[in-house]
């Protein structure tokens, strides 16, 4: 049995760790905490919860985990420019510092869904870079090289995440702050569309454009803390309600990719071929590679700093600019003074440019479902970094830039390591607003076509559940003749029925072999006892129509109800009814219908 010390922070390992009775949420806030002080990684935490508070958060909780909570026990971080009640909010700057009496929305949301919140994470001041060295608290670094920068401006948050430290942590992104920080840590980034989540107690960089992002470990992880905090905000004016059906990725999609002549890796080498090797993967995965011009994306990334938008960092800090520029970072300060030359006329201006350029794009979307881009075209050492701020921070902005200003989707995800340095390199899925689900389920398998570890822990990728495409409806476990290879599993292929993964079923259930079935049929039976061992089954999704007319052929005495999964999660599945069990072989022991097939055949 492994240690406190070994186990691992993703949701999936740490829900079952909680199933199997191995560790209480007093223990894992215990374990969070020294991992939080390890030497390894400095400056990450601008502030922690007080040890006492955390243990009467994983106190407060029951002693198991239960459906209503889908974050018990699960220690989170969140970016210093989002309150939490009682913490002060520096947003990198401690002479700027307030107290909130209030936390923020989403965070309220995590911990009353069990979440156990260990701390608030260092940043580049007022979020405006991408690089993760502008803070008084001390520069962030590369969990892999620390000569290297962590990226910006959710550096801690980015850190904290790759290094093991907490499950997953909540960011900002402006300019490309949520995705930047989980390529350089090999990490998902989940860039939500705007409004998707309440912005109501986050501290703004630019108010009009600013998203919450998700830092996780896998893209399973990220959408699981993305259902929890997502809900339309009538307080937030920027909140905007969720569709019905959201913007979805077919089977066969078609991902847009950068003409030769318009990758620009800065002389990174093997970036370009991690990036080439990206585009297999997709290709691979069942998607049409398309060529698309880059250039107007480029002309909106230009926008964000040369344009007025950089007037609402200085509008979101008010007279501290005036009145305390001495204490504002010198690259900062530089940036945000840039705003006293655009007036009204020049914002119209550029508007009318925006907006023309998004007319452009939306035309490239009307021909592709999705683009591939890097997430960066290369990373730097901190020296260079403090050698030349400005450029090289542009430098790693050229493919985020635009994604906000043009109300966008976006999700980072892990592309492999440069073997020279073995520095990560990544990629992001780009798409339109509200194709948050979409992106989700097609990065969980892009993420393990790539695999290898999550950020710098031993914990593997291949041990994550693959994201279902949210459109497909209904997740439906099948645990006998309807599995993969079994003589009723055409009833779910002929009605497009995804298969999503094959897992387990919780303890409390007991499999039987069912008398006088045609074809053979086992009786899944939910039972008052915790087995060290679930029942094997498999994962399906099906769209609503489908469920309904694939449930009508279902002969008793079969019938579907809500099985509980060994990691604690439940969804609809085949039972039977007790009366047919008389006179059936129990073959529990057997842990699954292939394994009993498998044995009358010997």
């Amino acid at each position: 049995m492994s240690t406190i010390s070994e186990i691992h922070f993703d949701l999936t390992a740490l829900r079952r760790s909680y199933m199997e009775g191995r560790v209480t949420p007093e223990q894992i806030a215990e374990e969070v905490l020294r991992r939080a002080d390890n030497p390894k990684f400095p400056n990450v935490w601008i502030e922690k919860v007080d040890p006492e508070h955390l243990q009467q958060m994983a106190r407060a909780l029951p002693p198991q985990p239960a459906e209503h909570l889908p974050l018990y026990g699960v220690p989170f971080a969140i970016k210093d420019n989002i309150d939490f009640a009682g913490l002060p909010t520096t947003v990198g700057c401690p002479e700027f510092a307030f107290t909130p009496k209030e936390s923020a929305i989403v965070v309220g949301k995590l911990i009353a869904a069990g979440g156990l919140f260990i701390g608030k994470t260092n940043m580049d001041q007022f979020a405006t870079g991408l690089v993760g060295v502008r803070s008084p608290y001390g520069a962030c670094q590369s969990v892999f090289n620390s000569n290297y920068v962590s990226g910006g401006s959710s550096s801690g948050s980015a850190v904290a995440v790759a290094s093991g430290m907490v499950s997953f942590a909540l960011g900002t992104d402006t300019a490309g702050s949520g995705r930047v920080p989980a390529a350089f840590n090999n990490i998902v980034g989940h860039k939500t569309t705007r409004g998707l989540l309440s912005n109501r107690g986050v501290f703004p960089a630019c108010r009009s454009l600013d998203c919450i992002s998700i830092f996780a470990g896998s893209c399973s992880d990220a959408q699981s803390v993305l259902e929890v905090m997502t809900g339309f905000d009538s307080v937030d004016p920027y909140s905007r309600q969720r569709p019905k059906n959201g913007t979805t990725v077919p089977d066969n999609f078609r991902f847009g990719i950068l003409p030769p002549d318009q990758r620009e890796f800065f002389d990174d080498r093997e970036a370009v071929l991690l990036y080439e090797n990206a585009i297999e993967i997709l290709q691979e995965a069942g998607g049409e590679a398309i060529e698309f011009d880059y250039a107007p994306f480029a002309q909106v990334a230009a926008l964000l700093y040369s344009g007025p938008w950089v007037a609402e960092r200085r509008s979101a800090i008010g007279k501290f600019f005036e009145t305390h520029r001495e204490k504002i970072h010198p690259v900062v300060r530089d940036i945000i003074a840039g705003a006293a030359k655009f007036d009204a006329v020049a914002a119209f201006e550029a508007e009318y440019q925006l907006q023309a350029h998004a007319q452009q794009v939306r035309k490239i979307f009307s021909e592709l479902d999705v683009l591939l881009l890097p997430t960066t075209g290369t990373t730097y050492r901190i020296e260079d970094i403090l050698a030349e701020p400005v450029r090289l921070n542009s430098n790693l902005g050229y493919y985020t830039n635009f994604v906000n200003l043009l109300d966008l989707t976006a999700l980072a995800l892990p592309a492999g390591f440069r073997q020279s340095n073995q520095l990560p390199f990544g990629i992001s899925l780009i798409a339109p607003a509200f194709s948050d689900d979409a992106l989700l389920s097609l990065g969980s398998r892009f993420h393990a076509a790539v695999g290898g570890n999550i950020g710098a822990t031993v914990a593997n990728i291949l041990d994550q559940p693959l994201v279902p495409k949210k459109e497909t409806g209904i997740l439906l476990a099948v645990v006998g003749a309807h599995l993969r290879g079994q003589p009723l599993n055409h009833q779910l292929t002929s009605r497009r029925a995804q298969f999503v993964r094959q897992t387990r079923t919780s303890g409390n259930y007991r499999l039987y072999a069912l008398p006088n079935t045609q074809p053979p049929k086992p009786g899944l039976r939910r039972i008052g006892e915790n087995l060290p061992q679930g029942i094997e089954v498999e994962i399906w999704a099906l769209e609503d129509a489908a469920f309904g007319s694939f449930v009508s052929e279902i002969p008793s005495p079969l019938g579907i109800g809500t099985l509980e999964l060994e990691d604690g999660s439940s969804v609809k599945g085949f039972l039977c009814e007790p009366i047919a069990l008389e006179g059936a072989v129990d073959i529990t022991s057997f842990g699954g219908w292939r394994a009993y097939r498998q044995s009358l055949q010997k």
